[in-house]
């Protein structure tokens, strides 16, 4: 049975099931949108990455920009915001460069590092990408946070790997099946660009007429 990458999910989409698995669905399946502060401001950080396919040499270390990458494993698609090829002895050989070198992916986002793991959920399916593309280890990726102005390391661990590997096994669950999961409301409510779309007060009630009751008596 052939490959029909048309299945496959954006990679991003793992960071907002990972927050709620309920947001992802209304973005990735029921194609629902809506923009908040946060993702506006996210946008205007990656306007200096998503350049496509834009390489840069510094010393020993060449950048590219806005990198397409998939996995079959993982049955995802995506674009890293920047990924680093390092000169190390130990590292991969690159077409049309001279000597080896070891994979680094920067993920530039706004703010300061969350509390939850959405992140690095992100950064590591990215890593599994790469690893599954070039056919190398990513033991390291970085995140680069707007507010504070400086990166974060990540260690890419068989523990999260684990984890992006059932988180995606159930996006796919519920994207074949069309199927967005009930609220669960919590504090992140409060943070997330789909809370009137999402309505979650109106889907904690019970039923129809304690609501009617309530807002329209």
């Amino acid at each position: 049975m052939g490959i029909n990458e048309e299945d496959y999910l954006m990679l991003s989409g793992i960071q907002h099931f990972r927050f709620c698995a309920r947001q992802w669905a209304l973005i990735h399946v029921e194609q629902q949108w809506a923009e908040n502060v946060r993702t506006i401001e996210g946008q205007y950080v990656h306007q200096k990455v998503d350049q496509p396919f834009i390489r840069e040499k510094r010393l020993d270390k060449l950048i590219v920009r806005a990198m397409p990458v998939k996995s079959h494993e993982l049955r995802t698609t995506g674009i890293c915001d920047v990924v680093e090829f390092i000169q190390d002895p130990a590292g991969i050989s690159l077409i049309n460069e001279v000597g080896k070198f070891r994979v680094v992916p920067v993920e530039y986002k706004r703010g300061k590092p969350k509390k939850g793991e959405e992140d690095i959920m992100q950064l590591v399916a990215q890593a599994m990408c790469l690893e599954e593309m070039l056919a190398c280890e990513v033991p390291v990726g970085y995140f680069f946070y707007d507010e504070i102005k400086r990166r974060e390391e990540i260690q890419i661990t068989e523990a999260h790997k684990e984890e992006v590997r059932q988180l995606f096994k159930q996006m796919h669950h519920y994207f074949t099946r069309q199927h967005t999961p009930k609220v669960k409301m919590g504090k992140h409510c409060k943070s997330c660009s789909l809370e009137n779309l999402c309505m979650p007060i109106l889907n904690e009630k019970q039923d129809v007429k304690s609501y009617m009751r309530r807002y329209l008596v």
